[in-house]
């Protein structure tokens, strides 16, 4: 597993890896929706964005995450963030998660083509066995999306994080394996294409 920053181009959406330029449009894409406000997420204050930079960078550096910043294509906007995190080479896994989109980006393509950019890259180029999502609990829309891309629920992780507002999370996990990604590629593909 190879962790260097490099950008995952699809169709209508490209990851790039996450920098100081693109701070602006992400305070936008968090504006639109104020999700920083939202209970069952984690997502920074526009002004906290450049302590987040500060964070995924040291993070890339330690090669345990890599961080992106998810751009429309078509009108070159800056539509939100997702990483790879908890990178573990030695048993070739990774999990996908810290993912936010502007609300008026939810429920598009725009998180169906971003997670196929990210799995394909996960199987394809690292080979790792295991992609790991993660959620609250109580967060029934991203639960929803990770069912649509193909991922099995395995459980849930009781007492797991302490949000914001001192609530303690129960987290759901949910993975793809190795042998499912072809399955997984081919549905993933086939919403793509609609």
């Amino acid at each position: 597993m190879r962790v260097e920053k490099i950008e995952l181009r699809g169709s209508r959406v490209v990851l790039e890896p996450l920098g100081e330029g693109h701070l602006p449009g992400l305070a936008a894409a968090i504006e639109d929706g104020a999700l920083w406000e939202v209970p069952v997420t984690i997502v920074p204050h526009p002004r906290d964005l450049p302590g987040f930079l500060r964070d995924a960078e040291a993070q890339y550096q330690a090669g345990r995450e890599l961080a992106f910043a998810t751009v429309d294509l078509d009108s070159g906007a800056v539509i939100g963030s997702t990483r790879f995190r908890s990178i573990e080479a030695a048993h070739r896994r990774v999990e996908i998660g810290f993912t936010f989109l502007a609300r008026s980006w939810q429920r598009t393509y725009a998180n169906t083509e971003a997670k196929y950019l990210m799995l394909r890259h996960a199987f394809e180029a690292w080979r790792v066995n295991r992609v790991e999502l993660l959620t609250d609990a109580l967060n029934t829309k991203s639960r929803s999306a990770i069912e649509r891309i193909g991922a099995r629920e395995e459980g849930v992780l009781r007492a797991h994080m302490v949000m914001r507002d001192g609530r303690i999370r129960d987290s759901v996990v949910y993975s793809i394996v190795a042998p499912e990604w072809p399955r997984v590629r081919q549905a993933l593909e086939a919403r793509l294409r609609t």
